[in-house]
């Protein structure tokens, strides 16, 4: 499938380049030592469950966070800024977005969101710029939508630094907001594409909006769009003629059209971890033996056409496993399917869901919960919540510190410094929700 280029020139300024400023939320207090007169407490026997390793570093260190993708837009009419609040996982962190960038009311039909979050520091954030007063042009033509097209590019230097909000030019000419991605330059100039993929039904042809910039879901030099129904579509948009490669889901996952429409996104999510694109399945997967609902986690190997095996199955694990482990039992949460909520972006066999008021990851080898924790996002409610509402942010290396030749160099972390875990071993978090599965 060959794709029709259509680059659009991008923007270095404008008038809404605002700070972006970054506020840590501080972990929670360390819980107390476990003992024995604290063991009747579900709480305390979660501790001491999990807590036999050192405790996770603070988010400023942890490396990533979960980013709810529904922001809050301020109250305050002279807010000029936008701030985000980092939040170790498994709590939700949250961007605030001023009203000028924002400026219509929120409802259930109309409210920001943040497409994409990339490791460089990018967000690309869909906000519409309020109500139509007049027909869109684009290209001699006109056409009638209810809503002012904007989105927005916010780019953060590292984990404490501002950052500006640029808008994209043109912004009409993106057609399906959910078809958008943001890729950093591969040249480490700074630069970075906006793409969306236009397909045509019945045509084996698309067009590749590419918007560009001049200063400044991505995997190897490509975006990747996801149809959790049938398949993954790649391409470079940085490429002179683009080509589309077209990657089936694993065996046996393709679903008849319509199927499962408007909830696949609660029990299938394809996302990168590990530096490796994983597709995580609930739907109908069942154990045959038992019948027990399960959880898998597939990774691609390759995106040859004539390769038989692109997919291999990395882990798998029943939830009447899960429901029965210690870990699970000890956290208080009620033997229901969650909902899918996201992979941990470098240890994929941790896996997180959604489930009533919390957020929890299991570790799918031992199928352990490792975190769990009440999360608050600003929309959507909770029996609608889903993966495309949050999103697993590796954040941006900070810039490397800058000695004076007199300055002293700093000190070597002490011995035994916790580390995050990593998929050698079980010391990671995750989170989901709950509903019924056919």
């Amino acid at each position: 499938m060959r794709t029709k280029p259509s680059n659009q020139p991008g923007s270095s300024s404008s008038r809404l380049g605002k700070p972006l400023v970054v506020k840590h939320t501080p972990p929670p207090p360390p819980p107390p030592p476990c003992s024995a007169s604290l063991l009747d407490n579900k709480q305390a026997l979660l501790c001491c469950l999990l807590c036999s390793a050192p405790p996770p570093p603070p988010s400023s260190s942890c490396g990533w966070a979960i980013l709810g993708a529904i922001p809050r837009v301020s109250a305050a009419a002279d807010e000029e800024c936008c701030s985000l609040d980092l939040a170790p996982p498994p709590r939700v962190s949250i961007l605030t977005i001023p009203k000028h960038v924002f400026p219509s009311e929120v409802t259930p039909r109309n409210y920001p969101r943040l497409l994409a979050a990339d490791p460089s520091g990018l967000l690309l954030l869909h906000a519409d710029q309020g109500r139509a007063t007049s027909p869109t042009v684009i290209h001699q033509s006109f056409c009638w939508r209810e809503f002012v097209a904007g989105y927005f590019v916010l780019q953060i230097d590292d984990a404490s630094a501002s950052a500006s909000a640029l808008p994209l030019p043109e912004p009409e000419l993106i057609m399906n907001a959910g078809h958008v991605g943001i890729i950093a330059s591969p040249d480490n100039t700074g630069s970075y594409m906006v793409a969306e993929l236009q397909p045509f039904l019945g045509d084996d042809h698309a067009t590749l909006l590419c918007f560009s910039s001049d200063k400044v879901l991505a995997l190897h030099g490509r975006l990747w769009w996801v149809d959790l129904s049938w398949c993954i579509v790649a391409c470079d948009p940085f490429a002179r003629d683009p080509d589309l490669a077209v990657v089936p889901l694993p065996p046996a996952k393709a679903l008849p059209y319509g199927q499962a429409a408007g909830v696949l996104d609660r029990y299938r999510h394809v996302a990168i971890s590990k530096a490796k694109l994983r597709f995580v399945d609930m739907y109908r997967n069942r154990d045959p033996d038992t019948g027990a609902l399960q959880v898998t986690v597939w990774t691609l190997l390759s995106t040859d056409d004539d390769s038989t095996d692109i997919w291999h199955l990395d882990h798998q694990a029943s939830f009447h496993d899960i429901w029965d482990h210690p870990t699970y039992k000890a956290a208080g949460l009620p033997t229901k399917i969650p909902v899918l909520a996201l992979i941990h972006p470098d240890n994929p066999a941790v896996v997180y869901f959604f489930l009533h008021d919390h957020l929890f990851a299991v570790d799918l080898r031992d199928r352990a919960v490792v975190a769990c924790d009440l999360y608050h996002l600003v929309d959507p409610p909770k029996d609608l919540v889903s993966t495309r509402f949050v999103h697993a942010w590796n954040l941006p290396p900070p810039k490397p510190l800058l000695l004076s030749p007199s300055s002293p160099a700093p000190a070597p972390a002490p011995a035994g410094m916790a580390k995050e875990g990593t998929d050698s071993g079980p010391n990671d978090v995750g989170a989901t929700a709950s509903v019924d599965i056919y």
